[in-house]
């Protein structure tokens, strides 16, 4: 028989799969909240209200593993697409989806 070998658990194989810090922002000068709500939340805005920094710029910091995720930003109560994304899905409401995409952490070393 051979010797078991025990099981690496998969984030000491591949610690890129575990969460990474991601910033979104979003500038609203006037907006007296602003939240996001997403697939990495349930879509429930009131889970990741955005700071504001006093300059009219909102951000939300949000510990996320690698993968796309699908958001929308609520400012004052309004369901509001993020200017700054580069790609968007289509919702089932008729509207367009921000798609933000979390690649592997690029400072860890996999092999």
């Amino acid at each position: 028989m051979k010797p078991t070998q025990a099981i690496q658990p998969i984030s000491e194989r591949f610690p890129a799969l575990e969460k990474q810090e991601i910033v979104l922002t979003f500038c609203a000068p006037t907006a007296k909240v602003v939240q996001v709500a997403g697939t990495f939340n349930g879509w429930r805005p009131e889970a990741n209200p955005l700071m504001h920094n006093g300059s009219g710029e909102w951000a939300a910091r949000l510990m996320l593993k690698s993968g796309e995720y699908e958001y929308r930003f609520v400012v004052d109560g309004v369901w509001t697409d993020d200017p700054q994304a580069t790609r968007r899905a289509n919702n089932p409401h008729g509207g367009l989806n921000s798609v933000l995409k979390v690649g592997l952490d690029d400072t860890t070393d996999l092999l």
